[in-house]
């Protein structure tokens, strides 16, 4: 118990001084290689971070981040809005839903939903407030729609979680389907009655003969998640197989068919890319460090002991997860908790019964809440640099998307149909 006390107790403390996570990470594992006398502490923590980054898997990290540049460079941001507007425009506050549907589908894309804000909010920003919106409604309701990207297949958190804890990625990705699909839809709800009380009458028609080239300039975009799930599920190709694939077409709309990509360009890809990589690999490192160093110290085993008693009773230790998870998640991003946290709880979850695919959406669902919550709300940040607004004034705009968004986690929770029911008609329920 002195060690949870200990590893709880560096992990907060470092998190409040504000030092980038992935340090946070590897000081908290110092402390507790000193702690419990493992001995040299520079070569255990160096030999813990290079040894667990050695995962055949995690290539497919770098492969996804790459197929989100070249598509947010490529085009495919205009063409996905310009479809949206076609499809849902023609109701009131149709630009808005336009934006939420948007959101969904280049989610399909991007897999991270800091690269829909950027790759979207920009451009969907400017475009409601030229129509009447509040700014920070407009950007509220753009990081919301974002939350979307790591439910919706290809998903790089699910992608993350399956190498943590040994689930097969091909089966996550389809049973994110039907909740990221319904949390879109949740968010359109929200979206209804703030259009009312806020007296937004915005109306997109688009000729109806326009529709099917509007369609096949998007259908090419379209196809990639289809691509993605349908190869990795049927087998075709494995996920890091797959992160290839997803590069290789999407040089191929972005240049062949779009012609919006100039060769010129890839290097600034490549590079940004790579930082991206590398920050999430930094702070992987991290992470697999301290998994290390808790199994080491035998902290799950203390955890087990504070909340074991819950291992008889699902539902009370689902609420007890779920809150412990809506806290973490304010202050830490989602992929170092997946990567500290996931190993110690997925056991606890598996003895209780519940099944850990559910469980597994459950997380990344809930975890994706604190993405819009300070002090640490990454795309809350995302959205203050594009809408030049203070972070006060978007948590306001944000309000009614995030009551639907918790509304929707507690909906899960109490009907696990909702999301068992749609992986099952996929072919991926429990087994």
């Amino acid at each position: 118990m002195e060690e949870l006390v200990v590893f709880l107790g560096s992990l907060f403390l470092l998190l409040f001084t504000g030092m980038p996570i992935a340090i946070v990470l590897m000081l908290c594992c110092m402390t507790l290689i000193w702690y419990i006398d493992m001995g040299d502490i520079a070569y255990q923590l160096s030999f813990q971070i290079v040894s667990g980054s050695d995962n055949y898997i995690l290539i497919t990290v770098p492969f996804f981040i790459l197929a989100g540049e070249i598509m947010k460079e490529g085009g495919i941001s205009e063409q996905l809005i310009r479809f949206a507007q076609a499809v849902v425009g023609r109701f009131r506050g149709g630009l808005g839903y336009a934006t939420i549907l948007a959101c969904m589908l280049f989610a399909g894309l991007s897999g991270v939903a800091i690269a829909d804000v950027a790759a979207l909010g920009g451009i969907l920003v400017p475009m409601m407030a030229a129509v009447g919106y509040d700014k920070a409604r407009s950007t509220g309701l753009v990081c919301s729609a974002a939350l979307t990207a790591p439910i919706i297949p290809p998903s790089l958190p699910m992608i993350i979680l399956g190498v943590t804890v040994g689930l097969s990625i091909g089966r996550l990705f389809v049973m994110g389907i039907g909740p990221g699909v319904m949390l879109g839809l949740s968010i359109m709800v929200a979206w209804f009655f703030v259009v009312r009380r806020d007296n937004y009458r915005d109306v997109t028609k688009v000729p109806a003969k326009e529709m099917p080239a509007i369609f096949m300039k998007a259908l090419p975009s379209l196809l990639l998640p289809i691509i993605i799930i349908v190869g990795i599920r049927m087998g075709y190709f494995t996920p890091t197989e797959g992160g290839a694939v997803a590069c290789a077409y999407a040089f191929i709309v972005a240049t062949v068919i779009n012609r919006a990509l100039k060769l010129a360009q890839l290097p600034n890809l490549f590079f940004s890319a790579c930082k991206s990589t590398a920050l999430v690999m930094f702070i992987v490192g991290g992470a697999c460090a301290i998994g290390w160093i808790i199994t080491m110290a035998d902290v799950p085993s203390s955890l087990v002991t504070l909340i074991g008693g819950l291992v008889d009773h699902p539902v009370a230790l689902l609420i007890v997860l779920n809150i412990f998870l809506l806290c973490i998640g304010m202050v830490m991003d989602i992929t170092p908790v997946t990567l500290i946290f996931a190993p110690v709880i997925f056991p606890i979850v598996e003895a209780a019964g519940i099944d850990v695919y559910y469980f597994a959406i459950i997380m990344i669902l809930n975890l994706c809440i604190g993405l819009l919550t300070p002090p640490v709300g990454t795309v809350l940040f995302v959205g203050c640099s594009i809408s030049k607004l203070s972070m006060v004034k978007i948590v306001k705009g944000i309000g009614p998307f995030l009551i639907a968004e918790i509304t929707f986690l507690i909906l899960c929770l109490i009907f696990p149909a909702v999301i068992m029911a749609p992986a099952s008609w996929l072919g991926a329920g429990v087994k």
